[in-house]
């Protein structure tokens, strides 16, 4: 299941970045594509990206000062919840991709205490306030507002973006500045946090996690549990690097649906389809 995993976040990962030409050259594109939303984190500044962050379109709506509530943006993150849930984040996130590598280099590999779970909660903070909330209320003399998400915590446009952008622009190096270095800072810190706690940045920090997250109960793709036939081994919990107990919770706001549970269940009570049924 790994294997098959990484197999199609990879072909998710070049689908929504097939430029690599322009990563050499320092160039963004530009074209009609970028009006359509890709469904993981994905930087519209990306030199290779085709597509745009549904984050960072949203910021873009709720910043502007003509300001209408995007039908556009929030129909294509209701569908994309509605049909996969947090499955997106699991198989088509290219940054979750970039998480999963990490996590495959050899260190002491830290749980999270049960009592400190609740911290895990902080990504819907960074939802509400940098996400919603600044780029609506902080507006400049023009009312516009900032992309506060994108400007200040993404560390995916940071290091897919930020990076190739600044290294490959001699006008850009010399524009850099504090905010530059404060991005590329918290860049590397959630980096070296993903090698020892699996999937750091998604567990307290990703806001459109955060979105998919909410569907994870009510999405057509769902976990189910055959209660009959499981024996409460909890062999599920041991294999989760979520620290998620699958046969009392099958789909948590935290599930990202990457089937390891399901294979380790030695009575297969455990079921991942689509399904219009509770």
């Amino acid at each position: 299941m790994r294997i098959k995993r990484w197999i199609v976040q990879l072909f998710a990962s070049l689908a929504a970045n097939p430029i690599v030409g322009n990563i050499f050259k320092g160039r963004i594109y530009q074209g009609n594509a970028k009006y359509i939303c890709v469904p993981g984190l994905n930087c519209y500044s990306c030199p290779s990206a085709i597509g745009s962050c549904p984050i960072g379109a949203l910021q873009s709506v709720i910043g502007d000062y003509k300001y209408k509530f995007s039908f556009y943006v929030t129909g294509l993150l209701v569908l994309f919840g509605t049909i996969a849930g947090k499955w997106i984040c699991g198989w088509l996130c290219p940054f979750g991709w970039t998480q999963d590598l990490l996590h495959k280099i050899p260190s002491k590999k830290l749980k999270i205490a049960k009592k400190l779970k609740w911290l895990t909660h902080f990504k819907y903070v960074v939802l509400i306030v940098f996400v919603i909330a600044l780029p609506l209320l902080a507006v400049n003399s023009f009312g516009l507002g900032d992309p506060w998400f994108c400007k200040y915590i993404c560390p995916s446009g940071t290091i897919f973006a930020g990076i190739p952008l600044v290294t490959l622009n001699a006008g850009l190096q010399q524009s850099i500045g504090l905010l530059f270095f404060w991005k590329v800072s918290l860049a590397v810190v959630i980096l070296v946090m993903s090698i020892f706690i699996y999937r750091f940045f998604c567990r307290f920090l990703c806001p459109l996690g955060a979105i998919y997250g909410l569907f994870n109960k009510i999405s057509l793709l769902r976990m189910s549990v055959d209660q009959d036939k499981c024996i409460h081994c909890r062999k599920c919990e041991d294999v989760c690097k979520l620290d998620i107990y699958t046969s009392e919770s099958p789909n948590c706001t935290s599930c990202i649906r990457c089937g390891d549970c399901r294979h380790v269940c030695p009575t297969s009570a455990i079921e991942q389809k689509f399904t219009i049924r509770k």
